[in-house]
This record gives C-alpha cells, sequence and structure tokens, in this order.
C-alpha cells in the first residue's frame, strides 16, 4: 500500500513537472518579446544551474573529470535544442511547437532501432505513420510549404532524441543529480558565449520579461530537472512517457489561456494523430515490460 502510495505521488509529481514543460512555450514566447534568442537561453539556464546548485552544493562538490565531459555534451545539446525552439517559436505557434517536439516520443525508438540494426517493431512503425500524418497537418500550409519555424522544431526534436539515448547511456556512470544540473550550467555558458558574439548582452526590462525568464529558469528548468529526477525513482519509465505524451495538450493550453492563440480544427487533428502515435509507442513499451517481469516471476516461481 505504501509502494502504491509512493508511486502515485511520484506520477503527481511527473503530471506537474509536464504540464511546466508545457507552460515554457509559453514562457518562451513572452521572453522573446524582451530579450533575443541567446540571451534568453543564458538566462534561462544559469538561473537554473544557480537555483539548482545551492539546493545540492554538496552533490556538485564531488565532480570528477568523466561527469564533467559528460555534462558538456548533454548541456550542449540543451543549448541547441532551446535556442531551436526559441528561433521556431518566432515563426509558429506553441501549440504547433509543443506537438512538433513531442515527436522525440516516437524518435526514440527508431533511433535505437537502427543502431541496435533492427527494424522498427509494427507498433513503432504504426506510430511513425500516425505521427507523420499529424505533422503533415499541422504544418503545411495552402500552398503545400511548411513553415521555417516548424522545421526548426523537428530538428529541435531530433537533437533532443539524440540527447535522451546519450541520457540513458551517461547516467549509468555518474551521479545523476550533479551530472543533470552541471548540464544547466554548461547550457547556459553555451548560450552566453553566443550571446557575447552575436548579441547585446540585457536584462529584461519589463515585469512580463521578468516573468517569462524567471518562470523558464526557477520554474521550468531547476524545478523540472530537479522534479524529474526525483520522481523517476518511484515510477516506472512506461508511467514517465505517458505522462510525457500529456506535454503538447498543455502547451496548446496554456497557449490558449495566456497567449490568445486560437484552437483550430487542423490542430485538433493534427494533434490527434501525434497523440495517437506516441500513446502506442508508450503503451508497446509497457506490454514488453509487463512480458519480461511475468517471465522473471514464472521462472522464480519454478
Amino acid at each position: 500500500m505504501n509502494v502504491l502510495s509512493i508511486q502515485s505521488k511520484a506520477n503527481i509529481l511527473m503530471v506537474i513537472v509536464t504540464m511546466f514543460w508545457g507552460l515554457s512555450y509559453t514562457f518562451m514566447v513572452m521572453g522573446l518579446d524582451a530579450l533575443e534568442t541567446y540571451n534568453i537561453v543564458a538566462l534561462r539556464c544559469l538561473i537554473a544551474f544557480a537555483v539548482a546548485g545551492l539546493i545540492f552544493y554538496q552533490k556538485m562538490l564531488k565532480i570528477n573529470k568523466q561527469t564533467c565531459f559528460y555534462a558538456s555534451i548533454q548541456g550542449f545539446l540543451l543549448f541547441v535544442v532551446f535556442s531551436l525552439s526559441l528561433f521556431g517559436l518566432q515563426t509558429t505557434s506553441a501549440s504547433n511547437a509543443g506537438f512538433i517536439l513531442s515527436l522525440t516520443v516516437v524518435l526514440v525508438p527508431i533511433f535505437v532501432s537502427i543502431l541496435d540494426k533492427k527494424l522498427p517493431s509494427r507498433a513503432v512503425m504504426f506510430a511513425i505513420v500516425m505521427t507523420m500524418i499529424g505533422i503533415s497537418v499541422l504544418t503545411l500550409k495552402g500552398s503545400m510549404s511548411f513553415q521555417i519555424g516548424d522545421i526548426l522544431m523537428a530538428i529541435a526534436a531530433i537533437c533532443y532524441t539524440i540527447y535522451l539515448i546519450l541520457n540513458s547511456k551517461f547516467t549509468k556512470n555518474v551521479d545523476s543529480i550533479a551530472y543533470g544540473v552541471y548540464q544547466l550550467g554548461f547550457a547556459g555558458l553555451f548560450g552566453a558565449v553566443f550571446c557575447l558574439f552575436f548579441e547585446v548582452p540585457q536584462i529584461p526590462t519589463t515585469t512580463s520579461g521578468w516573468i517569462a525568464i524567471l518562470g523558464l529558469g526557477i520554474i521550468c528548468s531547476a524545478f523540472c530537472f530537479i522534479g524529474q529526477s526525483v520522481a523517476q525513482k518511484y515510477t516506472s519509465p512506461t508511467h514517465t512517457g505517458l505522462i510525457f505524451s500529456l506535454e503538447p495538450i498543455f502547451a496548446a493550453m496554456f497557449a490558449l489561456l495566456f497567449l490568445g492563440e486560437v484552437v483550430t480544427i487542423q490542430l485538433i487533428i493534427g494533434g490527434t494523430f501525434i497523440l495517437a502515435g506516441n500513446l502506442v509507442a508508450q503503451l508497446e513499451q509497457f506490454y514488453q515490460l509487463r512480458f519480461v517481469r511475468e517471465q522473471a516471476i514464472e521462472e522464480n516461481t519454478y
């Protein structure tokens, strides 16, 4: 009973984390009204690094070369994902951005299949078809062309997929919390360097600008990274994946509430196809894990 209670609390925490990931698209759009892209990435990640670093300062002191090296790679990928997302949001809606970036749910098993030199399963193939239809419905315009922002968000999804695959390998050899916090520090450092070279460094001068930056830094980065690390200890990867499938719904909901974006038939149809693809990909993993557990129980019994 206690285990179920702990897992339920972890799942609730994951829903909250996912909700804030969805809110981050609204904050990014707000931030772009006050600051330039690299400036936002630098402030977001450095604030998150400072907050998370203060909370886990004891773990931060136990850094080694391997952790630092892995964190620098992942920090660069986070910097790329955040930057591409901000550039993309300049020419596409927050709702579209949320659905397109959720392609990672389907892209991860595709990339893993390529690395393992195996064909994707039927469920993954079905999920691919569903998501491709959804992306086409969401992004194709009357001239049969894609918005540049949609293309940038798709590239961001690919980069985030690589980040997730590497993450699963790197976390086996390092302290996951220190490694995660240092990622934010490196992402902020890359953002600061690019800001110095290509932009004029500044801080927000408006209330909405500060809300956006502090929201991205404290809520959508520091809290989400910490919350996700804690929750994943007490819930299954399948539950985590299914909950993360809610992110584009939250992104669309907050865009509707705070940005005045309109929920169109195109968004509903395209989003439904993408969500269906995501759920199929996650449910396949659920049944595979359950089958493995049942086999293990049978072997232990006999």
